[in-house]
């Protein structure tokens, strides 16, 4: 994956915990939960029949997972009182689960064999996964561990380095690496945007949940056009030294 493939999904990651917050707080956090679920339904539905990759339905499903996956991990901490460190406990155990399967059944985790709705059904439920199992560890980190966001989000931009350096060392595979850094750019951005959005009481810049939200989408849609102008170009290139 290229560096815009990162910098986008650090911007989903960030948009999908400011973006939750907001909806939580300004429609409730039921009809939140239930807005995001069924246009999360519709939009993967729509992504599993499309027969060819449309980078804005992707990316648009992505945002969707973030939503939909902070609002999970934030109900079981504040409406059934699981603590981040129990919630963040399980969804390891369950993506773990949920690999070991996916390899047993496809025999590789590899997104560039993501081919088939069997295969995507395994992928998207990953990407759940694992943005719910980065929500708790980021909460886990600024809330619980009183580290706050800033201070939080600075250790994960140290940490996401790690599987970059261990994959290009060959002491872990590709697929590993690459996995591995996904479930760590969700608290990364995540930590940052909770940072830019919430009041100093949280120790934040208090800029608003609903500005950071919007500011982020409109960098998002920016990295996505330059990526894809960025694609047309070396295609281009390619073709011309063919």
């Amino acid at each position: 994956m290229d560096a815009w493939f990162w910098l986008v999904k650090v911007l989903t990651t960030g948009m999908g915990e400011t973006l939750s917050d907001f909806l939580a707080h300004t429609v409730g956090p039921v009809p939140a939960v239930a807005a995001a679920g069924l246009l999360l339904a519709v939009a993967l539905l729509v992504q599993l029949r499309l027969r060819r990759c449309v980078p804005g339905m992707y990316w648009a499903v992505v945002v969707l997972v973030s939503v939909f996956g902070t609002m999970v991990a934030d109900v079981a901490h504040v409406a059934l009182g699981v603590p981040y460190a129990v919630s963040a406990g399980g969804l390891a155990v369950a993506l773990a689960a949920l690999f070991l399967l996916w390899h047993r059944v496809e025999g590789s985790l590899a997104i560039d064999r993501v081919t088939g709705l069997r295969r995507e059904l395994f992928y998207w439920a990953a990407v759940l996964l694992t943005f719910a199992l980065g929500t708790a560890l980021g909460d886990l980190t600024a809330a619980t561990l009183h580290a706050g966001y800033l201070l939080a989000g600075l250790g994960f931009a140290v940490l996401i380095t790690v599987p970059a350096v261990a994959a290009r060392a060959r002491w872990v595979g590709p697929v590993a690496g690459f996995w591995w850094a996904y479930v760590l750019t969700r608290p990364l951005g995540a930590s940052f945007a909770d940072w830019l959005g919430v009041g100093a009481d949280r120790g934040g810049l208090a800029l608003g949940t609903g500005p950071v939200s919007l500011a982020l989408a409109v960098l998002m849609a920016a990295a996505l056009v330059l990526s894809t102008r960025a694609h047309r170009r070396r295609t281009a290139s390619g073709r011309s030294t063919a």
